[in-house]
């Protein structure tokens, strides 16, 4: 509704926008957020957005990239990050499978990036001025996800077998095209053992403290 954004943004010099959702709001609230920076006057609007959503046909790639589009055209000045996916959204993937057999892992590789690494280039990005969109940023390791899976498994003190997994459709396709991946050097410097490790503890102490798998 933009309820209450005019307020949020009165005053502001720069705006971090990090809000999303998994429907189909990033577009509207999009909207609703430039239409009140500009009417205060914001001197910076920086979006965190995410590797390769215009090779990745998926609805909520598809609306990522009509809002990085409306913060382009929005005559503001602006910076867009890309980032790959977060190692906390990689955990959940595998966590929800928890009434599974197996843990289902799709046949490609991720390069998946913790929290705290993106927010430091945020922080960065926010105190440089306005710069365009500017090189995308990735995690330390490229990882096939049932790498990933068998990681989370190990920290987790799980036996459950890891399974490959391919399916059709040019989402999956863009996937293990690496289209989700970041050439060049990474930026992050957090593995997902680290994050495992940080959330669960090591192997079956880990599990312990969250319930046996």
């Amino acid at each position: 509704s933009g309820a209450g954004v005019p307020e949020a943004v009165a005053g502001a010099d720069t705006v971090v926008h990090l809000a999303t959702t998994r429907g189909h709001g990033d577009v509207a609230a999009t909207r609703n957020l430039l239409a009140a920076a500009r009417e205060a006057g914001v001197a910076h609007l920086v979006l965190i957005s995410i590797v390769g959503i215009e090779s990745i046909p998926m609805g909520y790639y598809r609306d990522k990239v009509t809002v990085e589009g409306l913060v382009a055209e929005s005559g503001l000045p602006y910076t867009v990050l890309r980032a790959t996916q977060f190692h906390s959204l990689v955990d959940e993937i595998l966590a929800a499978q928890r009434f599974s057999p197996v843990l289902l892992a799709p046949g490609f590789a991720l390069q998946p990036i913790a929290v705290e690494d993106v927010a430091g280039r945020l922080t960065e990005l926010t105190g440089s001025g306005p710069s365009g969109r500017v090189p995308d940023i990735g995690g330390p390791q490229r990882r096939a996800v049932g790498d990933l899976a068998a990681a989370w498994r190990r920290a987790k003190g799980s036996r459950r077998p890891v399974l490959p997994l391919k399916l059709p459709g040019k989402a999956f396709a863009g996937f293990a095209a690496g289209h989700a991946l970041v050439p060049g050097p990474a930026y992050g410097h957090r593995t997902f053992e680290d994050h495992m490790a940080a959330r669960y503890g090591a192997g079956r102490n880990g599990a312990a403290r969250q319930g046996a798998e």
